[in-house]
């Protein structure tokens, strides 16, 4: 996936995403940190077609849906980690 990061000015930071497949979609994170996910129509690429507005927890919520693996996988993959450091930094 190819993501590109632009400052907006007076808008705040648009991430333009686009996947191997060419689907493209972007994400505009304003001054206040609200998300804006903008999705495009195939038949004009440089005007969204919708925009949904995400609250805060909203965005949370769809990143957790969106990793491939669950936070608590993740966190204990974590845990082992510090656990082996710890384990070699007391030899």
């Amino acid at each position: 996936m190819q993501i590109d990061r632009t400052t907006v000015p007076g808008k705040g930071v648009l991430h333009q995403l686009v996947t191997r497949a060419g689907g493209r979609l972007c994400l505009l994170v304003d001054a206040h940190s609200t998300r804006h996910v903008l999705l495009y129509d195939e038949s004009d690429r440089d005007v969204p077609a919708r925009s949904i507005v995400l609250e805060p927890d909203e965005a949370d919520q769809l990143a957790e849906i969106l990793h491939s693996r669950p936070i608590t996988d993740r966190l204990a993959a974590v845990e082992r980690q510090v656990g082996e450091l710890m384990r070699e930094r007391g030899r």
